[in-house]
Parts: structure tokens; sequence; C-alpha cells
């Protein structure tokens, strides 16, 4: 029989709905503090241990002369959909909810990209699996959250396999009812990202079937509102906000522990979780320009699932992005750190 996770971390695990996907009826909870000082506020959305925990680590909260109103979303498309809103005016999110954003044609832009690896966005099989190669997953039951960039990745993964999306039986679960039906043999394989590839790893419930490295893009977003950018005051904000952001990536690098315990303490995830997933992922950003390779990248994405006919409307990727903050940062191809192991 194969053990299954202790119930206890099953919450701080629903609760890091992450980045990186999503459902739009996940929970939102707004007004969970303000930064900064001065007449004018961005209103920041985030996800827990996200930007506003990175940020306050770094110490690139102390000196704001602006004010920073938080909002933490459980995942990306419900953020976006605040974007949309003009409830938020910038948020962080990964590389496929900006897709269906553009496909729902909501008012959102994308502003700032880093690039890491994709050893973290795996397809994960139970220890006791007979399953080794991708191609095998054919006519097997296979848990992901809908939007979320397990979802590319998974597509992705399938067609490198000669596989069709179709020719597998895809369950659409939220990450913390997909461990449970993971763990508990209710499906063969569950497409996820880190820190839950590196809970199940650490927990030794599970192996990895394949990675997304390689396969994805590796991309996470910042993403703003058109209507703060049109404004002169709040585009100045969100400039500096970026920088911030930027250089708290930076501090990440050399304090790789300092972050997991952060990290840690933010999410209810065990320490020696958290800094798996610091390495294998996290660490391995680096900042880049939002250019015409990631927006070819991009498309490409959103042409997959319109051709699945998953989203409603064709995409021009290019008209939901702004590359006003890039500066002199690298291209998109730039590689990332390397990680853990690597």
């Amino acid at each position: 029989m194969r053990r299954r996770l202790a119930p206890a971390l099953l919450l701080p695990l629903a609760l890091l709905l992450s980045a990186c996907g999503g459902n739009s009826s996940a929970s939102t909870s707004t007004g969970d503090g303000t930064d900064g000082k001065g007449s004018l506020t961005l209103n920041v959305g985030d996800q827990k241990g996200g930007s506003e925990a990175i940020l306050r680590a770094a110490g690139e909260l102390d000196d704001l002369d602006y004010r920073i109103k938080w909002s933490t979303f459980t995942s990306g498309p419900p953020l976006l959909e605040a974007v949309n809103a003009k409830a938020v005016d910038i948020g962080g999110v990964g590389n496929t909810p900006p897709v269906f954003a553009a496909g729902a044609k909501s008012r959102i832009t994308v502003v700032a990209a880093w690039h890491g690896t994709s050893k973290g966005d795996t397809i994960l099989v139970p220890n006791d699996s007979k399953l080794t190669r991708t191609a095998q997953l054919k006519g097997r039951s296979i848990a992901v959250a809908q939007g979320s960039s397990a979802h590319y990745q998974l597509v992705a993964s399938l067609k490198k396999a000669g596989l069709d999306f179709g020719d597998v039986e895809v369950k659409y679960l939220q990450p913390a009812d997909a461990l449970a039906a993971f763990t508990s043999g209710k499906v063969d394989a569950w497409a996820v990202w880190d820190p839950y590839t590196s809970q199940v790893l650490k927990a030794r419930q599970g192996r990895v079937l394949t990675t997304g490295d390689g396969i994805t893009n590796g991309l996470t977003f910042q993403v703003a509102a058109p209507a703060a950018l049109a404004d002169k005051k709040k585009s100045a904000a969100i400039k500096d906000y970026l920088d911030r952001l930027r250089r708290a990536y930076t501090w990440v690098y050399s304090h790789e522990e300092e972050w997991a315990k952060v990290w840690a303490k933010e999410t209810g995830l065990p320490e020696d979780v958290a800094l798996a997933a610091v390495r294998r992922t996290y660490t391995t950003r680096v900042p880049v320009a939002v250019d015409k390779p990631l927006i070819a990248s991009e498309q490409e994405i959103a042409d997959a699932f319109t051709e699945l006919k998953l989203i409603p409307n064709e995409v021009d990727f290019g008209d939901f992005t702004d590359t006003r903050f890039n500066g002199d940062l690298p291209p998109s191809t730039t590689a990332p750190r390397p990680s853990e192991g690597s």
C-alpha cells in the first residue's frame, strides 16, 4: 500500500497554488497589509510566499516613497481577473495564465519576465508504477490544474512523446485534491510544479517520469493593468517596484537557506522541502527582457491551447506585452542559473 502524505501537510500545500496555476474560483484575500508612505498607492496582487515575502526578506520594502497595498490570491487566474477589473495594478504569475486571460480578451499587459529552468515542472508517478516513459501514459489518468503551467507542460510532453492530448484521461484537479488522488492511487500520474514536486520527492511518495526542462519555456511574469500603465505616477511606481523585485531575486542567489526559511514560515512547508524547491527552481530565475523571442514562445502556448479548443479566442500575444521596462536586461533566451544537481 502507498503511504499517504500526512493530512497536516495538505493545508499549506493547498494555500500554495502558486503563480503557476489555478482556478478562477480560488479564494482571494484583500487588504492584507500596506507598506511604504506617500499619497500614491500601488495595488499589488501576490500569492502566498511570493513577491511580498521575497521583497521583505531582501530588505527591499524598507524605504518606499509610495504605498503598496497587498492582496493575496491562491493562484494566477483570479489574480489576472483582478488585474482585468483594475482592482490590482500589477501581480506575478507563471507562463500559462496570461495566455488564458488573453484568450478571454482580458485587459492585461505583461511588463516583466524571469527565465528559469523547468526542472521543477514534472510529471510524477507513484514509486511502484510500471511507467518509465512518457509514451506509456497513453490511456492513463493524469491529474493537472487547468490553466496552469503544468497544463501546458503536459500538452508539450505528450506531443514530444508522440501522443495527443486526447490519448490520456485528464482529471482537472487543484493541487490539494490532486495530491490526495495521487497518493491514494486514484490517478496514474500528476503533472505539477514546485514546491509540490519537492514535497512528493522528499516524502518519497513518487518519482519523476519526465520534467519540463527543454520542453517548456521556464518563464514567469509580472502582469500589469493597462490603466495603471497609462497613469504617469503609477507607471513610475511600477518601474521602481520591478527594480526592487529584480534586486530581491539577486539577493536570493546568495541567500538560499535564509530565503528557504522565510518561505517555509510563510507557506507552512517543511524547511527541507522549501530549500529543495528553492534550489531546484527559485534560484535558477534570472530577469530577462520582454522581447520577440519571448512573445513567440508564449504564442506557441496560445496556439496549442487554441488548437485544442481550450481557450475561446485566437490570441496575438504581442498585443498583451509592453517593453518599456526592459532597460538593459538580457534577452529572454538567456540561460537560467544552474539548479542544484546541474
